[in-house]
């Protein structure tokens, strides 16, 4: 008993020594790599170990040869830990150094990074998953915010255009009036007359853009029947297709079903009518503009408006939608359909309002013309 107490005590005093020196050497390199305070983490045990060893052998009196044995053996076991220390540090420091060019470019650079070499442990791996996710929301809105300011800006351009025009002439019509050269005054003041609502048009669609643009205050909306909605809209549009020498049909499935949606009856029939005025002008005379709804297999209601516009390039089918896109002013309208009149904000416009009732609105060639589609969500029961 009492060579076993020695034993522990030697043992106790040089495993509290090495610790002491291993706390201090940490200390010492606690503000370098990772890599080297995971060696020191390791040596230090195992010299507390070989010291304490070495001093039990002493006192137990065992041979020389039993000694080296146990030492050698113990020194083969330090250098496997050292080494799996090293390995250990390495794929530690590697993950560490990728996770931090990661975070030193989050923000700035929005192109994929080289992917990190080598194995790194489950935390940094998650981590740096979490980094590249992170990096590709960035990315997604930045190039959100890109085309957002194109848009703006075409938009501007647009705008001041279509603006400018009346403008000229109602100070043409105006400097005739004040200097009495105009004998037509009636006819001057409906002129100006219509120009003024052009203009006040193109300053509406502007404002409903920008409310559709911005976060939506909370609306009541109720049940909004298609059905009878698309047959308004025909109705107030048909002398429109009379002087445009076209033909506006409307196609309802058979029944009592009234097709109906949640939503702004307000809102929804201003998309409806862009669709419809839209495919008007763009149909060639004697063409057909067909409204049809129906209800679709899984509930959902859909309502599409074709025409004669001859198709959309395509190339220009995605931009269609776009803010004060009107496709090229070189075409005739039998080849290409335009966004609806003034700034080009009708399909926008119509987009926006679908979008809001948690709808999709499309638009694809077919033989002859092409055909806007929205699918609107049913009446919850």
């Amino acid at each position: 008993m009492k060579d076993m107490a020695t034993i522990f005590a030697l043992t106790a005093l040089w495993t509290l020594v090495v610790a002491a020196v291993g706390a201090a050497v940490l200390w010492q390199f606690r503000r370098r790599s990772l890599r080297i305070t995971m060696i020191v983490a390791a040596v230090a045990p195992m010299a507390a170990a070989l010291a304490a060893v070495l001093q039990s052998v002493r006192a137990m009196f065992i041979s020389q040869h039993d000694s080296w044995v146990v030492l050698w053996t113990l020194a083969f076991a330090a250098l496997l830990g050292l080494a799996m220390s090293v390995l250990l540090g390495h794929w530690i420091s590697s993950g560490s150094r990728d996770v931090g060019r990661r975070l030193r470019h989050l923000g700035t650079s929005y192109d994929a990074p080289e992917a990190a070499g080598g194995a790194v442990p489950a935390e940094l791996a998650e981590l740096t998953n979490e980094l590249e996710m992170t990096r590709k929301k960035l990315a997604a809105s930045h190039e959100r915010e890109r085309a957002l300011e194109a848009s703006r800006r075409e938009l501007v351009a647009f705008m001041s255009h279509d603006l400018r025009t009346p403008l000229a002439g109602l100070r043409a019509v105006s400097e005739g009036l004040e200097d009495g050269v105009i004998d037509d005054v009636p006819g001057a003041l409906r002129q100006m007359r219509s120009t003024v609502d052009r203009m006040t048009g193109l300053v509406d669609d502007l404002f409903e853009l920008s409310r559709l643009s911005a976060a939506p205050p909370p609306r009541r909306r109720s049940a909004v029947s298609l059905r009878e909605l698309a047959e308004d809209v025909a109705g107030e549009n048909n002398e429109h297709a009379r002087a445009e020498g076209v033909q506006l049909a409307v196609s309802t499935p058979s029944g009592d079903d009234r097709l109906a949606v949640q939503g702004d009856p307000d809102e929804l029939t201003r998309a409806v009518t862009n669709l419809v005025g839209n495919a008007i002008r763009h149909t060639a005379p004697g063409g057909t503009v067909t409204l049809a709804v129906d209800r679709e297999s899984d509930g959902r209601v859909r309502l599409a408006v074709t025409d004669g516009c001859g198709g959309i390039p395509a190339d220009d089918l995605e931009r269609v939608f776009d803010v004060g896109w009107r496709g090229d002013e070189q075409r005739t309208p039998e080849t290409a359909a335009a966004a609806s009149g003034g700034g080009g904000l009708g399909l926008a416009i119509a987009r926006g309002v679908v979008e809001s009732h948690d709808g999709k609105i499309a638009v694809s060639n077919i033989d002859g013309g092409c055909a806007f589609e929205i699918d609107l969500p049913p009446v919850h029961s």
